[in-house]
């Protein structure tokens, strides 16, 4: 108890319960005080408490109202400004410091004819040395803010949206308050389609201008067209409160809301795992809205997802490319075409994709697994089994061959197939089957076609067999054995490798 500041108590408190008598008993002079001791203190909601106060009590008092604007300006309400700036005059004609700022006020908001009349006003009515000159040079900066709105609104005409932007940013450094200004400039970014300072502008309009429903009309329809449904709802939602049947906003929310449904119940679908519907609904999306290639894109990309997740890969592989053709970096699309090309075996394409991938995602452990899985298969893939690749016997004659040959080649010849991904595929299988039945027509490569399936028993030393085929030889540099020598089973037929190879 001894250990209280009763000072410090005293000093914070005091305050406090003058406000509470002021309130309750003070005079107009005694909230004038207080209010300006609390706006000097920054304290202005305090201070606006007491002015409004004051007006109450003395509604005469062309002082109460000035100090009350003054407040509003600082706290940036020039709305609940302009008003008690007005009344001000009105009490007080040759008021000079309120008509010095409802002149700057004017100006702020764009109104130049009214800002230049306050000024002139205000020369002629004997003002201080200080207030003469700003009155003058917010004279001077209005004859040029009028004159750069003109020469702004003939380059706009003459659809030099660039000149005009630059103008208006000139006006807006000083008519900060100005709505038209802002609404004329978010059209020129519109039409150089920098989106984001459109946006800028035309939230800034909706809350310098009332009811504007415009602004909301126009910031849902750039929300729209870049693809944000969500921010495109928002905005429409706040022209549809200012006037619930404006035909423009009605008709737009009916369209996002229905696009949002759409998309909520596909990627519903997709947690579902069914993906085959999920795809379904996608497709619906892309004809509810058409002509937006944001959300054609979104649209591609999930679809691109859900095939791969149903082992749809063929499709998946053509729609992840176009969603890449528009957009090379989508690491997600990427992933998932990868993924594609691995479940169609087509693994050094995988690999590929996983790789540019990495470039833009380089901690990402879908990818680093993704690709090692494709390496891996890849060089599993690399091991041939040529009479697999024809469908024929271990003992197939010649003729057993050719017929196999035949009928592989008509079914995939190159030139059955529209597709350019399946022509591309059908183009690689066919190179693979020529080569099987190449080596497995010539007697002098057959043997050399079953790597893979040769059987290896380690053996005493023994000389080499004379029947050996040199150029299999050759190709059994992917094994390496050591002393004691190999023994290699082919058909049958019985091989000794001499020394270790690789």
């Amino acid at each position: 108890f001894h250990s209280l500041d009763f000072n410090s108590i005293y000093s914070n408190f005091i305050p406090y319960i003058q406000t509470l008598k002021c309130h309750r008993y003070g005079s107009v002079d005694s909230h004038m005080l207080m209010g300006k001791k609390l706006l000097d203190a920054g304290q202005l909601a305090d201070a606006l408490s007491h002015f409004h106060a004051a007006v109450e009590q003395g509604p005469k008092n062309y002082m109460a109202y000035y100090r009350r604007a003054i407040v509003f300006l600082a706290m940036r309400k020039s709305k609940s400004a302009l008003p008690d700036l007005s009344r001000a005059i009105e009490l007080k004609p040759d008021f000079t410091s309120a008509r010095l700022q409802r002149g700057n006020l004017h100006l702020k908001q764009g109104r130049l004819d009214e800002a230049k009349r306050d000024l002139k006003k205000l020369l002629k009515s004997n003002p201080s040395a200080e207030e003469m000159r700003e009155a003058q040079s917010l004279l001077t900066k209005s004859d040029e803010i009028v004159r750069l709105v003109a020469q702004a609104r003939v380059s706009f005409w003459r659809r030099d949206y660039e000149t005009a932007a630059a103008q208006l940013n000139t006006v807006i450094e000083t008519c900060v308050w100005d709505a038209t200004s802002r609404e004329i400039r978010a059209e020129c970014f519109i039409q150089m389609e920098e989106m984001g300072k459109a946006i800028g502008d035309l939230k800034a309009a909706s809350k310098l201008k009332s009811d504007n429903t415009q602004a909301f009309y126009q910031l849902a329809t750039i929300y729209y067209n870049l693809g944000d449904h969500e921010m495109s709802l928002i905005e429409v939602r706040e022209c549809l409160k200012l006037d619930p049947d404006h035909k423009h906003c009605y008709s737009h929310y009916q369209q996002a809301k229905k696009l949002k449904n759409h998309i909520q119940s596909a990627e519903e679908l997709i947690r579902e795992q069914r993906y085959t519907d999920a795809v379904r609904k996608y497709e619906a999306v892309m004809k509810i809205e058409p002509n937006v290639r944001h959300f054609s894109l979104l649209a591609k990309e999930r679809m691109c997802h859900a095939l791969v997740q149903g082992q749809q890969a063929g499709r998946a592989v053509s729609v992840c490319g176009e969603v890449l053709q528009a957009d090379p970096e989508n690491v997600s699309v990427l992933k998932d075409r990868a993924e594609a090309y691995v479940q169609e075996e087509e693994y050094e394409e995988a690999i590929k994709d996983y790789e540019t991938a990495a470039k833009h995602s380089e901690n990402d452990p879908r990818i680093k697994e993704g690709l090692k899985r494709a390496q891996r298969l890849l060089k599993e893939s690399q091991k041939r089994d040529y009479y697999e690749i024809l469908g024929v016997k271990r003992t197939a004659q010649k003729n057993d061959i050719m017929k196999a040959y035949r009928r592989l080649a008509q079914q995939l010849h190159p030139d059955m197939f529209q597709d350019p991904y399946k022509k591309k595929k059908a183009e690689k299988k066919f190179i693979e089957i020529a080569l099987a039945k190449e080596v497995l027509t010539d007697p002098g490569k057959r043997f050399c076609g079953l790597e893979s399936q040769w059987e290896v028993v380690v053996v005493a030393s023994h000389p080499v067999n004379t029947r050996a085929q040199r150029g299999c030889w050759e190709q059994l540099t992917t094994c390496c054995f050591e002393q004691p020598e190999t023994f290699i089973i082919l058909q049958g037929i019985s091989f000794v490798v001499p020394t270790a190879c690789n």
